[in-house]
């Protein structure tokens, strides 16, 4: 398959525009400034982008915990998800959220829940609206592997399978649940063979891989716009941080329960890296070229916690606000 510089360009410029917004909130949140957790989403930047990209404006997603990544690349403000996640009034969700709940109704990312598998079920509903409505959108749940032990996703796939729904199950398959390795709570990690009994389309890829990522998603949406969904995607990943935060900070001490050896192996296997060759291999771009990305994205990050800081925290008397439509 072929691409266009332009596309290309555009992969990598937003995968590392989710890297360096999500390096960049390290700091403050070891400093204390960010009360709110934070679920990084470095390392697994080529989903969301690989995904996001083979979607329309109008197509809706769905996040979870670690959904910082998901906003970027379906188009979100990047000041506005920076001031939610230092819980400001100019944040996505108006500072009530924090980096747990954010939100962009306008880019079609209807919502993100730090509750596990909590909007797999909201992306069905989605999804049976649109079929009913005979509209030609896509939803995309985004979840993690821990939420494969959750009953609802069952439920879910029978029902989007039943109905034959425009809906693209991810499990963005990171090989821990919360800090739990996947031997160690699943008889069988290929997590995609959950799909099979439902007669649902289900890959396994690499999700480390942006354009093996961007072409199963792309033939996951031809799929459902023609009427032939669902789709089950999963991604084998790995996430550079904790799982909150920084690090793992197991009872106050910061520290990882993976071994060195286990996560410089999966460094290795960066995705932005691994692009990076692949665009200097091709001529797509030249090793100074890629700095001056860095640099302007890296003053487009600094400019939104510019922004967050100049930004006024939420009023104590208006808490109850936006809560209910007025």
């Amino acid at each position: 398959m072929k691409y266009s510089k332009k596309f290309l360009l555009d992969l990598y410029e937003t995968m590392l525009k989710i890297r360096i917004a999500e390096e960049s909130l390290v700091e403050p949140i070891l400093e204390g400034i960010i009360k709110t957790p934070c679920h990084l989403y470095s390392g697994e930047e080529a989903i969301a982008v690989g995904i996001c990209a083979a979607l329309k404006k109008e197509d809706y997603i769905f996040g979870n915990h670690r959904s910082h990544g998901h906003y970027i690349a379906k188009g979100g403000s990047l000041n506005e998800m920076i001031a939610e996640i230092y819980c400001k009034e100019t944040g996505c969700s108006r500072g009530r959220g924090g980096s747990m709940h954010l939100i962009c109704p306008e880019v079609g990312l209807l919502g993100a829940a730090p509750i596990v598998a909590g909007t797999i079920s909201l992306a069905v509903g989605s999804a049976l609206a649109s079929k009913i409505k005979g509209e030609d959108r896509v939803t995309v749940s985004f979840f993690g592997d821990g939420a494969a032990g959750e009953g609802v996703l069952h439920e879910c796939l029978n029902f989007a399978a039943l109905k034959k729904l425009p809906i693209i199950f991810v499990c963005e398959n990171n090989l821990y649940s919360t800090h739990m390795p996947i031997r160690e709570c699943r008889v069988n990690p290929y997590i995609y063979r959950l799909a099979i009994p439902f007669e649902i389309k289900s890959f396994r890829i690499d999700g480390n891989n942006v354009l093996k990522v961007y072409e199963t998603a792309k033939k996951a949406v031809e799929l459902c716009r023609s009427k032939n969904g669902p789709v089950f995607i999963e991604c084998i990943t790995y996430r550079l941080r904790g799982h909150v935060g920084p690090d793992d900070n197991i009872q106050g001490v910061h520290t990882d329960i993976r071994s060195k050896e286990e996560v410089e192996k999966w460094r290795k296997r960066d995705p932005i890296v691994r692009f990076e060759r692949f665009l200097i291999k091709n001529k797509i771009i030249t090793n100074k070229e890629i700095e001056e990305i860095k640099r302007k994205i890296e003053e487009e990050v600094k400019k939104a916690h510019i922004f967050s800081n100049n930004s006024p925290n939420p009023k104590k008397e208006e808490v109850n606000k936006y809560v209910f439509k007025e």
